[in-house]
């Protein structure tokens, strides 16, 4: 399905030209990005601009030091309108890809959804959850189904980065925790829960890599979405995509994370691990664990998380996180067939097994789609309640509506 933005037309390299001087002065350009996403605080950040403006060796635009996409040489701009019509706060492409992918309210499609866990000890060992995203990813490379995939390795316990994997060994340092300390993060003084994984997909075309699978977020997997539609570098070497449930993610700096310290009572360094499922769940070293309710720490979330509206991750091929299933296990929403055969894959070749009748919490998993539901529909009406006091003009900024605590929760 191609795209009906009708003041453009595809030439060779899958780029973009304009067809006159009108369409070319209607045509949105970042500037306009900068004015409708960026100002008021709706950018996830999810690095889908920057991956098609590196990738097509134009270098406009680049990540900053703070994550946010700005111009690196605005002179090599070509206006294009790429960059504004592949960004996931842009519905101009949505209805396009709700179609395409049968979308409906309030998870997506889908064609089963299950419980499963890992088989492997390596992964247990160090996996949140259970196991299931390194598990079936470890079972395609080397089933030699994918060349590689784009996941994010731990640097601590809130630091991430996007690594291109294509050994076992890397895609197995993905899992769970790690204390991987990095100057950038050192030097800026900031903490993550977020790993920008577009950014790496640019980075692609230096290498040898045609069949890459990428876990990623719901903002980064609609911005695949997105680009995969529009037939654009570098999304046509995502052969799968595999999305995690996401709430929101946090992001602090010194005095937050100083905050976060004195109202918990734990130092960052004795954080072993963290997960998110029904709560913010804090593993120390000392084997506590620590269950914080997701509203306590709203504060401390990424502002342009409140401005998204999917849970569940409805685009992408095989869904997954911790709700809905017992601790230690995986809820895994199977959506296309390219996530059939990713599952199936990993099953039928003992990487995963699904949770058996006979096991003591077996009842849990009954009530799955309801709790997948209620968070589905808990994030999309924050979102929708957020995005209509933007446009009414209500704030300004999504930092405004934090500090003033309206956020609906």
């Amino acid at each position: 399905m191609g795209c009906t933005y009708p003041t453009i037309q595809w030439y060779q390299n899958g780029g973009l030209i304009f067809t006159d001087k009108a369409s070319q002065e209607k045509a949105k350009t970042f500037k306009d990005l900068i004015q409708q996403v960026h100002e008021p605080g709706i950018c996830g950040q999810c690095g889908g601009c920057v991956s098609f403006c590196f990738a097509g060796d134009l270098t406009a635009i680049e990540m900053g030091p703070e994550g946010k996409p700005h111009y690196k040489d605005e002179e090599n701009c070509l206006k294009c309108g790429i960059c504004f019509l592949i960004c996931p706060q842009i519905s101009i492409l949505d209805e396009e890809i709700k179609e395409e992918y049968n979308w409906k309210l309030p998870i997506g499609n889908y064609q089963r959804i299950t419980t499963a866990i890992s088989t492997k000890k390596e992964v247990l060992e160090n996996c949140s959850d259970g196991g299931v995203v390194t598990s079936i990813l470890l079972a395609l490379l080397e089933r030699n189904l994918i060349d590689g995939a784009i996941v994010s390795q731990k640097t601590g316990p809130f630091g991430r980065k996007p690594i291109i994997a294509t050994t076992y060994e890397e895609i197995l340092s993905a899992a769970g925790s790690r204390f991987i300390g990095t100057s950038q993060v050192e030097e800026l003084g900031n903490y993550t829960t977020y790993s920008p994984a577009m950014r790496e997909l640019g980075n692609i075309r230096n290498l040898d890599l045609l069949r890459i699978a990428v876990v990623g977020t719901p903002c980064q997997i609609h911005t695949i979405r997105k680009m995969q539609n529009l037939g654009v570098t570098p999304a046509h070497v995502v052969k799968y995509t595999i999305g995690l449930f996401c709430m929101e993610n946090f992001s602090f700096n010194r005095s937050e994370k100083e905050y976060i310290e004195h109202r918990l009572g734990f130092k960052m360094e004795d954080i072993k691990k963290i997960n998110i499922r029904e709560d913010f769940i804090v593993t120390l070293k000392s084997n506590d664990v620590i269950y914080i309710p997701l509203k306590e720490i709203d504060k401390l979330a990424r502002p342009a998380c409140f401005a998204c509206t999917d849970y569940t991750n409805d685009f992408a091929d095989i869904s997954m996180g911790g709700i809905g299933s017992p601790e230690g296990y995986t809820t895994t929403i199977i959506r296309t067939e390219e996530g059939k055969m990713m599952y199936n894959e990993a099953k039928r070749n003992n990487y995963i097994q699904e949770i058996s009748k006979s096991h003591k919490n077996y009842s849990l998993v009954s009530d799955r789609l309801d709790k997948l539901t209620y968070f589905a529909i808990k994030k999309r009406e924050r979102g929708l309640f957020t995005l209509e006091k933007l446009k009414k003009g209500e704030l300004e900024h999504l930092k405004q509506m934090k500090h003033d605590e309206e956020i609906v929760t």
